[in-house]
């Protein structure tokens, strides 16, 4: 199975995310990419839909439920939010959604600066592993994969999609 080219799948994305706002009649909404692979996306994504808004940054390290089995990573950062949250109708961008740990963490940051008028989830690419009821609103494309098989988004231009084998020696 090919990776899908990240190029292609984001003027689809731009164009189901403003049907997906105009839908539920939102007119100012805030983009938020979890870093690092979300916050390329959103990038690419606000440049596909012709937008300058200011786009918050999201770490959310400290929030994982594995915090305490894989201990802090060496890259982390503070998150960047130059928005209020309360009362906001945020857009939350992802590079690749899994399990759903990484949205479950984002959410529970961004709750801790607010509570947003509404979250709409944004994901370049859906790997149907979930194990929590997290589900985008707007979605690149869905990929089913074996279970040692991971996809890692390289970028951040021009962005690419790459498969990795945990199987394989690193």
């Amino acid at each position: 199975m090919n990776l899908p080219n990240p190029a292609e799948l984001l003027p689809r994305m731009a164009s189901d995310l403003q049907a997906h706002l105009k839908a539920r009649a939102i007119t100012e909404p805030r983009f938020v990419g979890i870093r690092t692979g979300g916050v390329w996306v959103a990038q690419a994504l606000l440049e596909q839909l012709g937008e300058s808004a200011p786009l918050g940054i999201l770490d959310v390290s400290f929030y994982r439920d594995d915090f305490t089995q894989n201990g802090l990573h060496p890259q982390v950062r503070p998150s960047e939010l130059p928005f209020e949250i309360e009362g906001q109708h945020l857009v939350l961008i992802d590079d690749v959604l899994m399990s759903g740990r990484t949205v479950r963490a984002a959410l529970n940051e961004l709750f801790d600066y607010g509570r947003p008028a509404s979250v709409t989830l944004v994901c370049l690419l859906d790997l149907n592993a979930r194990e929590l009821p997290v589900r985008p609103d707007v979605v690149g494309a869905t990929l089913s994969l074996e279970a040692r098989e991971r996809v890692k988004l390289l970028g951040p231009a021009p962005l690419t999609l790459e498969r990795q084998d945990l199987a394989s020696p690193a």
